[in-house]
């Protein structure tokens, strides 16, 4: 067995017996008090869910491999094997203690108690005041500060270079964007020029559909949608200029419906307000 797991084994005892521990002084305190054991067994009832929800949920964080998160190189105590065994069996320990303290007692309640009591004690002691002060002593010591301040630095160095390798990574493709649009502007100008012509007509014919779907085609195989819609905005400017501010019918978005990832803001409507309109009648 793996020392890692052993670890885990004695944590997951110590815990389960301090809880088996401070049931017992809460029974104890309860029937002190002249509380009746039938209210007793009705209270905790309503608990045990609760209580084997949290058993479980602690299950499975220790057997997952959950551990405490120390730095070697900065805890140098803490972090060692023989620490960690003595941090783990800690209420173990206690409870041992005490027993031995009390052999002399006659009365088994009273024995109970004192091992409880010992368990409580060892516990509170060595997981709330001498574990974090030995934590904070580690952290002063001169190696400890030397390794901690190294790995700050680092963990620094590598958020800014991950940092600058993004904004150039941005940079990167807002820059070929820009290039792309330049280029497109320069070749796609006559397209645009011949898309405004067309869709500027009293009446379009099937053939000149099939000459805007066809440019298109085209400009979705020169850039994908980018390229389509620099297009589009590049044709509707040109429709606009020939119209002279008249109402322009956008015809090229509904011809180049379904080429490569071109949708039809029309078409989008509808199809969402139809779904919509589904979803309310369901």
């Amino acid at each position: 067995m793996s020392g890692q797991k052993i670890l885990k084994l004695t944590h997951f005892a110590g815990t389960v017996w301090l809880i088996v521990c401070l049931g017992y002084l809460l029974v104890s305190v309860l029937r002190q008090l002249g509380i009746k054991w039938w209210v007793i067994f009705s209270l905790s009832g309503h608990s045990v869910l609760i209580i084997l929800l949290l058993i479980s949920l602690y299950l499975f964080l220790i057997f997952q491999g959950i551990k405490r998160t120390t730095i070697s190189a900065e805890h140098p105590l803490t972090s060692s094997g023989p620490y960690l065994l003595l941090y783990d069996i800690s209420p173990l320990l206690g409870a041992f203690s005490a027993g031995i303290g009390m052999m002399g007692t006659n009365q088994i309640s009273q024995l109970l108690l004192g091992i409880a009591l010992g368990t409580m004690g060892a516990t509170f002691l060595s997981w709330i005041i001498i574990d974090p002060a030995i934590g904070m002593i580690e952290i002063l010591l001169p190696q400890s500060r030397k390794h901690r301040i190294a790995r700050l630095n680092k963990t620094k160095y590598l958020r800014q270079k991950m940092q600058k390798s993004r904004e150039q990574l941005l940079e990167n493709v807002l820059l070929k964007e820009k290039t792309n649009k330049q280029r497109w502007q320069e070749e796609l100008m006559s397209q645009a020029k011949r898309l405004a012509e067309i869709t500027t007509r009293d009446q379009i014919d099937f053939q000149a559909e099939c000459e805007i779907a066809q440019i298109g085609l085209q400009s979705w195989q020169i850039g994908g949608l980018s390229c389509m819609q620099n297009l589009h905005d590049m044709a509707m400017a040109e429709c606009k200029k020939k119209k002279q501010n008249e109402a322009v019918i956008d015809h090229i978005s509904i011809l180049w419906d379904g080429i490569g990832k071109w949708q039809s803001p029309a078409l989008s409507e509808m199809i969402n307000f139809n779904n919509k309109t589904t979803s309310i009648q369901k």
